[in-house]
């Protein structure tokens, strides 16, 4: 998305989704750390990483998972994969992950001098037509009808895979894979 200077990102995003919405639950250090600790690490890999409503993570105040949901993983995830992911998060915690959402305002003031600076390399964008990011207000306009294209003028290709999220090289990982390695090939 391009820099808005009217609006801060996870305003922007609060006043669209609300306060529920994950971007807005991880802004307090603790906070979301301290809930995601009242569960199993591994009940919220696996929340995660089923969630498949282009609308977007809500998690709510009340009350996020029941302590006794069981989750279907997808075929592109195993058990052993969950198991793994969880292990690592049971190591370091959530607040490194979590960190990426909380510094969202600050990016976006430290990249404010390169607001309309476009992009000059070649570029081929792949996105799941599942993933929440391709679902944000104005979003597919931007990708599609010009906006992209203009800050990014030497983009060659984009690429929506259909039925997948925002695990896309996980869930798609050979195709994926293919598309590198063409674009790669073209230089």
């Amino acid at each position: 998305m391009p820099h808005n200077p009217a609006i801060k990102p996870v305003d922007y995003f609060r006043s669209i989704y609300g306060d529920d919405y994950y971007i807005s639950r991880f802004q307090d250090p603790g906070v979301i750390e301290a809930e995601f600790g009242r569960l199993s690490t591994k009940q919220v890999i696996k929340k995660f990483y089923t969630h498949h409503d282009p609308a977007g993570i809500f998690i709510p105040k009340e009350g996020w998972i029941s302590p006794n949901h069981e989750f279907t993983l997808p075929n592109w995830l195993s058990e052993e994969d969950a198991n793994y992911i969880t292990k690592k998060f049971e190591k370091s915690g959530w607040s490194g992950g979590v960190n990426y959402y909380r510094c969202l305002n600050s990016n976006w003031e430290l990249t404010e001098p390169w607001t309309g600076a476009q992009i000059k390399v070649p570029t081929k964008f792949i996105v799941g037509d599942l993933d929440i990011t391709y679902h944000y207000p104005g979003i597919q306009d931007y990708i599609h009808k010009g906006g992209f294209k203009h800050d990014v003028p030497l983009l060659e290709e984009v690429v929506v895979m259909k039925g997948v999220a925002h695990f896309i090289q996980q869930e798609k990982a050979h195709e994926i894979t293919d598309h590198i390695l063409d674009f790669i090939k073209k230089f």
